[in-house]
């Protein structure tokens, strides 16, 4: 059958989405969707699966407006084109979401956090996964924090804002998506850190963070201080900017801490949290912008697009982070943390290990869902 659906990118997905006058039809099945799915904060999703509209009943479209842009989705793109067809010969107007969930879960979204004639730091959203990573940007050089797979992304945004990559870190051996740290390093020319705890036992080639008290990034006064921040894993590093910007990794998020249980030792993990928590990171100003490395709800992006908050803030909205009570502290983190796991993470650690190759198709579909990285405690 010719295909005459209508098809949107995601990027033009994500323009519309930021505007709030579209409607996303999943058509995916109902566990799929409540597993994972598209998220916005002005967005108005529905789930109706394929097969609801294969037995041609009328009742299906009853929820459905006339007046409203819908754009269907569904796993790969398949279904969706169906549907959006099915759609538009109804007086629908609606479009399939090119390459689906897939592509989806490709889609990175840069948006600028600060700008001064010294120093720029761009927030870079990978929206499907919740993942955020950072490039650091002064008198044309820069550090990439926590790139994705997509090394492109980097590359191409290093082109458009006129900068020379020279430094790559990874705060943390990531459990929920695969790094591109080490390719992206190597292929532009700049150096890899790791924290030596997080490389025990692999074979790659890496600077050792915990040897650098501080790496300069193009003019004196930017000043990226590495902090040990052990916790979410034992090497988790945080970077200060001029006192003034936290690159928290995993450790602390605008909602909620590092879960500490991934290695499976939860209550160990859980007291170097609560050391870094109340010792190492005590005397940061509140008005210090903590940019973590994820978020896992859309909530967490403010009204600039941004994923970040004062230190203040978090610490006021945060219970635990004013439970100065070691022993309770311990249980809380370590007990809250004993939910579902990242998919696939024993695989994907091993790839970022360097233990592990696979190819393109299997490292999408390793890193397909949500990131499960936070320990979440409001109160």
């Amino acid at each position: 059958m010719e295909n005459n659906a209508q098809s949107m990118t995601v990027e033009e997905l994500h323009r519309k989405m930021e505007t709030g006058d579209i409607l996303i039809l999943d058509v995916r099945n109902e566990k799929e969707y409540h597993d994972w799915k598209i998220e916005g904060k002005h967005v108005q999703s529905v789930n109706i699966p394929y097969f609801a509209f294969l037995e041609e009943d009328e009742r299906v479209y009853a929820g459905l407006p006339k007046d409203t842009e819908i754009a269907v989705v569904c796993a790969k793109g398949g279904a969706s084109d169906y549907v959006a067809e099915m759609l538009n010969g109804k007086g629908y107007n609606s479009s399939s979401l090119k390459g689906g969930m897939l592509a989806w879960s490709q889609y990175y979204h840069p948006v600028i956090v600060y700008a001064d004639e010294k120093l720029k730091i761009i927030q870079i959203n990978r929206l499907a996964k919740g993942c955020l990573s950072y490039a650091v940007i002064s008198e044309g050089k820069g550090m990439i924090i926590d790139p994705n797979k997509e090394i492109d992304v980097y590359i191409e945004l290093a082109k458009q804002h006129q900068f020379k990559i020279e430094h790559v870190v990874d705060s943390h051996l990531h459990a929920d998506h695969i790094t591109g740290g080490p390719r992206l390093a190597e292929q532009v020319g700049a150096t890899y850190y790791l924290s030596s705890e997080e490389a025990k036992g692999t074979n790659l080639k890496y600077e050792p963070l915990d040897r650098y008290d501080r790496i300069q990034v193009g003019d004196v006064h930017v000043e990226v201080l590495s902090i040990p921040t052990p916790g979410h894993t034992p090497g988790s590093t945080s970077f200060l900017i001029d006192n003034r910007f936290l690159m928290s990794g995993d450790t602390i998020f605008v909602g909620g801490l590092g879960r500490p249980d991934l290695g499976g030792k939860a209550k160990e993990w859980a007291e170097d949290l609560y050391h870094t928590v109340f010792y190492k990171l005590k005397d940061l100003p509140d008005d210090c912008l903590v940019l973590p490395a994820h978020y896992s709800d859309v909530r967490e992006i403010n009204e600039h697009g941004i994923v970040g908050e004062l230190l203040g803030k978090i610490r006021e909205n945060n219970e635990i982070m004013r439970n100065e009570d070691k022993a309770s502290f311990t249980e809380q983190v370590a007990s809250a943390a004993s939910m579902e796991k990242p998919p696939n993470f024993e695989e994907i650690v091993a790839i970022n290990r360097g233990e592990l190759q696979v190819d393109e198709e299997r490292a999408i579909e390793l890193e397909i869902g949500p990131n499960r990285c936070a320990v979440h405690h409001h109160g």
